[in-house]
């Protein structure tokens, strides 16, 4: 067996995942796509059972997981959850399809058409753009003349994919929200993350605690990654004041540093050991 590992900077979570791939003694190669030509057609790659797929691009991820998949190389995340993860306007749309509860979600396409929806939707609103991670330029939009100052922002500073407006209601929760984490279909952690902001991930500051794995989250976990395409994703869970569970977005290149310790549970190993079954049902193995 030989699996790539393909990631363009080596975080803690990399170091973690190449520890725990040297522990169960698998044969490995780091490729940075930096350093590689993918030439359509070819199959410069054809030697590697798995690829895992841990790009801080999107772009790069989308791309290289689609050709890995052309050439016979199964990849961890499949190139469709990729697709499909990063769009977060896709994302609430398979996961409605689902069944799946969301937050309530309106799209435009001109600013005018975004204000009227805020304004009908009702104060507070969360604005976010189709792509991004890290809880980056996620802006709560308090009144109308916040509304009116963002939208024309966007409208004159952004580019074509903040000419399209992703607006949601504001989810006011209890100072924190779950992140479940799902392997091969499995739920195998969670954690809840705390913050006084109302920007709750830990990239931003918010610290971890370990969270309970009701049959609830499970279900509704496993649904999400499902309706996303499967893989390895991370779910983000919000808790409504009137109890409900609302899912908000699905990670397809989840981090993990701050959720080992917490959920008790070695997540690189489970990303591992997955990616090592996948690889085993290469055909031709």
């Amino acid at each position: 067996m030989k699996i790539a590992m393909l990631c363009s900077r080596v975080r803690v979570e990399e170091k973690m995942l190449f520890s725990a791939l040297d522990a169960r003694k698998v044969d490995y190669d780091r490729i940075d796509p930096d350093d590689v030509t993918f030439e359509l057609g070819g199959t410069g790659l054809g030697r590697y059972d798995a690829a895992l797929v841990r790009f801080l691009s999107h772009s790069q991820a989308y791309y290289v997981s689609r050709w890995l998949e052309s050439i016979g190389i199964p990849a961890v995340s499949p190139h469709h959850t990729i697709a499909t993860c990063g769009d977060k306007l896709i994302t609430s749309a398979v996961l409605q399809k689902a069944g799946v509860p969301i937050p309530r979600t309106m799209v435009t396409f001109t600013r005018e058409a975004a204000l009227a929806a805020i304004e009908e939707m009702g104060y507070p609103v969360v604005l976010k753009p189709l792509q991004g991670s890290w809880g980056r330029l996620l802006a709560k939009v308090t009144d109308r003349y916040a509304a009116e100052a963002l939208l024309e922002h966007k409208t004159t500073l952004g580019g074509y994919r903040h000419s399209i407006f992703y607006i949601q209601e504001f989810v006011d929760k209890p100072g924190r929200d779950i992140r479940t984490f799902v392997v091969g279909g499995e739920t195998i952690a969670a954690i809840y993350r705390y913050s006084p902001h109302w920007i709750t991930n830990t990239a931003r500051g918010g610290s971890a605690q370990a969270c309970e794995i009701t049959d609830e989250l499970d279900q509704m976990s496993r649904t999400s990654a499902s309706a996303v395409g499967g893989g390895v994703v991370a779910v983000d869970i919000f808790e409504a004041p009137d109890g409900r569970l609302l899912v908000s977005e699905v990670n397809h290149t989840p981090e993990f540093r701050n959720s080992v310790a917490p959920s008790g549970v070695d997540i690189p190993g489970r990303i591992v050991d997955y990616v090592m079954e996948v690889a085993d049902m290469k055909p031709g193995r």
